[in-house]
């Protein structure tokens, strides 16, 4: 994470989006760009060029790890895309991206 000094000492954090994580959650908003992800969810993502930690938490599922890196409506939208129930992502969420049984 990032610190800025803002002139009087006072810092705030700074949190950088991710563009390329951005860019897939947002074209997943097309129907046949979510169907194909479904279908076979690898070959999406070879076109993006993810970080691979970033990779790895999209394969994890790892909701904690993606929320500050994306804007909130296109994670929650991801996740319902992705497959993963409203009531699971909720949970995550709330519980810091801890799935329901960690």
């Amino acid at each position: 994470m990032e610190h800025v000094d803002s002139g009087g000492g006072d810092y705030r954090r700074v949190i950088m989006r991710d563009y390329w994580l951005s860019k897939l959650f947002f074209d997943l908003q097309n129907p046949a760009a979510a169907a194909e992800y479904r279908a076979g969810r690898d070959t999406v993502l070879a076109r993006y060029p993810l970080k691979p930690e970033v990779r790895a938490a999209i394969t994890a599922d790892d909701v904690a790890t993606l929320a500050p890196l994306v804007n909130a409506y296109l994670l929650r939208f991801y996740f319902l895309v992705a497959g993963m129930p409203e009531a699971e992502f909720l949970r995550r969420i709330r519980a810091g991206g801890k799935s329901a049984h960690g």
